[in-house]
């Protein structure tokens, strides 16, 4: 039987929800997920993006299109969906929620294709999303959440479980062999931070939720869309700011480009109106989470789910680097 994410969107049903969106020409996907898959979908009057929702939760999904319209008269960069012509975003055919975008030309960019001032930018980018959130988004949800912290001893259980599973591997490759490296490395530092654990967050606010290179486009030097807001949800918000800048300016030898890192830093602290304490607890927060986190082990390992693979050297790297270069790392944002 086939998955949901391997059925053609219907494409007929889908269109004439709409006013004269024209006339399908093609429907190449463009991106597959866990949470959604896309098309670039050609008309005989133009291109659009289909998002197919893999989740189908359309009270979130409608949240997700009511913030990205209202962000949208903030002047923050995004593409909030077109409505059909019953003012709805989300069509439900078949059991299956979908939307439809316009299509927004641009590129993917990450860290090392961003100069110092770029930085800047993504920090004050970032900065505005997350004000103008706190305007457009429930208040009241955003002091009630509170974020724990991963639980050493529960690591450390899960870590022999990987051990055995990349021990077992066959056949055996050298993605198996630094699996095995990194993971009693992280063995050894998780034994001498164990009294570092972080204690509960705190207040949280409205954030993106998914921050990253993939999900921001380009048109030329400037920011054009924020996309996939499927994880729009209430978090503390400097956390976002740092696992954001972990993933934009990690090297390939898995380092932060901390003069980056810095400009993004202070861009983002003055637009959201952050203090340099609150940025320092969230780093100390976010590299706990990632001295703690396998997630891309446990895709590989438990999931049988190799796509996430070529991130491995660089993020179990930065573990490690992170952890010797702590208070480098922690001025650099609060600097």
């Amino acid at each position: 039987m086939p998955r949901s994410s391997d059925i053609a969107p219907p494409l007929t049903a889908l269109l004439r929800r709409y006013e004269n969106p024209g006339e399908p020409l093609s429907c190449k996907p463009v991106t597959q997920g866990l949470l959604n898959r896309g098309f670039r979908l050609s008309t005989t009057r133009g291109a659009y993006f289909l998002k197919h929702h893999l989740d189908g939760d359309h009270e979130a999904i409608s949240r997700q299109h009511r913030a990205t319209k209202r962000l949208q008269a903030l002047d923050v960069p995004v593409a909030p969906p077109l409505e059909d012509s019953h003012g709805d975003t989300v069509a439900v055919i078949g059991g299956h929620c979908y939307a439809l975008h316009p299509w927004v030309e641009g590129r993917h960019r990450n860290g090392a294709q961003l100069s110092t001032a770029q930085s800047r930018r993504l920090g004050s980018l970032l900065g505005l999303v997350h004000t103008c959130l706190a305007q457009v988004m429930d208040t009241g949800a955003a002091g009630e959440t509170e974020h724990g912290s991963a639980d050493p001893d529960e690591t450390f259980a899960l870590i022999d479980e990987l051990l055995e599973l990349a021990r077992s591997a066959r056949p055996r490759d050298s993605f198996d062999t630094l699996a095995e490296h990194r993971l009693l490395q992280r063995r050894t530092l998780l034994e001498r931070n164990a009294g570092r654990r972080p204690p509960a967050g705190g207040a949280g606010g409205w954030v993106h939720g998914d921050f990253h290179p993939l999900n921001l486009l380009y048109r030329g030097a400037e920011p054009a869309a924020i996309v996939d807001w499927d994880r729009l949800g209430v978090q503390p918000r400097a956390e976002e700011a740092v696992r954001a800048a972990a993933i934009f300016f990690v090297l390939p030898a898995g380092r932060l480009e901390l003069t980056k890192v810095r400009a993004y830093a202070r861009a983002y602290r003055h637009a959201a109106g952050a203090d340099a304490a609150e940025l320092r607890a969230a780093v100390h927060r976010v590299w706990w989470e990632r001295l703690n986190d396998f997630w891309i082990l446990r895709w590989r390992y438990q999931l049988h789910d190799r796509r996430a693979d070529p991130q491995f050297p660089a993020a179990s790297a930065l573990a490690v680097w992170w952890t010797k270069e702590y208070e480098a790392v922690c001025e650099a944002f609060t600097g």
